[in-house]
């Protein structure tokens, strides 16, 4: 009878064992969030974002509320900002994801799908809504601008957009209730630094809200749907790879935000490193599979 491959066993034993956690992990879920039972106050974050966004376009225009906005924000300091707009960015965020995918899977996959429906509506919008940012419309005197002019595909406000995503998802997880207006609180913030750095009208921002909420309620539903899916060994690898390639893009470029570099670095370097103690354990002397 022929031997297995020498790395056969290992390989196998490394993949049981990861099941397990992974099964564990879905467990612990299911008591934090009944998935099936939907988030309605996520569908209410967001038509509240979409009817000031509406009202804001109805009474001021596109440009309503921009100049006020940004010139208050200056009395923060402008790394403050910085490090706030950083957090809305996609690739910081899905690589946060890793410090919490393998004992949090479905709250992991959750996030995927939401980030997925998210990227779909933020890329479906841009380019049919083609609304150009204030750097390209307004004097360089006339408002503050903080890291690079950005001057086209201003609606709707991506990093609102995944900010949105990530507070509401986190919102139906979170198992003290009270912390959750700071996730709001949060959510506002991240996204009005796209106003106070220059490159979004408020506007773009309760719209980026509106539709991060909506896309985490559906992302949510959808977790429930394919929650078969979310114990997928392959298919949660998969996107801890994703998440991985985000979090090596961080460490790549600073999306024109250098005081921010720190924090890129700290996220991206945090996350692979966690990440790797994770899947890919060293052996433990004396240990055999």
């Amino acid at each position: 009878m022929r031997s297995p491959p020498l790395l056969a066993t290992p390989v196998r034993a490394w993949a049981t064992t990861l099941r397990r956690r992974l099964a564990a992990g879905l467990r612990r879920d299911r008591d934090l969030a009944p998935l099936g039972q939907g988030c309605p106050a996520l569908l209410i974050g967001a038509l509240v974002a979409a009817l000031l966004g509406l009202g804001l376009f109805l009474f001021g225009g596109y440009q309503a509320a921009f100049l006020p906005l940004n010139r208050l924000a200056m009395l923060l300091p402008d790394g403050l900002w910085e490090w706030l707009t950083v957090l809305g960015d996609a690739r910081l965020a899905i690589a946060l994801a890793l410090f919490f995918s393998l004992r949090h899977p479905r709250l992991f996959w959750a996030l995927i799908l939401a980030a997925l429906a998210a990227t779909v509506l933020t890329h479906g919008l841009k380019p049919w809504i083609a609304a150009w940012r204030p750097p390209a419309v307004l004097p360089a005197e006339a408002f503050h601008l903080i890291g690079p002019a950005l001057r086209k595909s201003s609606f709707p406000s991506g990093h609102a957009m995944t900010v949105a995503v990530m507070t509401g998802v986190g919102w139906c997880f979170l198992p003290r209730p009270w912390a959750r207006p700071l996730l709001v609180i949060l959510a506002v913030a991240i996204g009005l630094s796209r106003v106070a750095v220059g490159v979004h009208w408020p506007v773009d921002v309760a719209a980026g809200l509106a539709g991060g909420w909506a896309a985490a309620w559906l992302g949510l539903r959808l977790a429930a749907r394919w929650e078969g899916l979310a114990g997928s060994l392959a298919v949660h690898l998969t996107c801890v790879v994703l998440a991985a390639g985000a979090a090596v893009l961080l460490l790549i470029d600073d999306g024109g935000y250098a005081r921010s570099r720190p924090l890129q670095l700290a996220v991206g370097l945090g996350a692979l490193g966690w990440g790797l103690s994770q899947y890919l354990p060293l052996p433990r002397r004396g240990h055999s599979y």
